[in-house]
């Protein structure tokens, strides 16, 4: 049963989409934590984060390439671009799940390169 991948996905869609209030509403615990170096580590900085990027970059789209779910930890490996013309980057959030909703939030990314030697690419 892959219950907390298919949140874990449909939270990310919901951010991209816009839907910040509605995915922290129906996927985030209160006392959400997270990782990200660049702002303080509750969910509510997070969310105004992910708010302020919605308006620089309302055309971001997430493409899902693999998730793997282990008990209360999924793992969503993705390519985010902000707009359309953009090469993007190579996302993995991690998630912490406890009964039913994200408590804690890892994400790392690297840009997808203009060109690279490797012919397997990074998707």
């Amino acid at each position: 049963m892959n219950v907390y991948k298919d949140h874990a996905v449909n939270f990310l869609q919901l951010i991209v989409a816009g839907e910040i209030d509605e995915a922290y509403a129906k996927y985030t615990s209160p006392e959400l934590r997270h990782h990200n170096p660049y702002f303080p580590g509750d969910g509510e900085s997070l969310k105004n984060a992910m708010k302020e990027n919605d308006g620089k970059s309302p055309n971001k789209t997430l493409e899902v390439k693999q998730t793997i779910e282990e008990g209360e930890r999924v793992m969503v490996y993705s390519h985010i671009k902000q707009n359309h013309e953009d090469l993007g980057a190579a996302v993995v959030h991690i998630f912490r799940f406890h009964e039913g909703k994200i408590v804690e939030m890892w994400d790392v990314g690297q840009p997808v390169p203009e060109e690279s030697p490797n012919e397997n690419g990074m998707f």
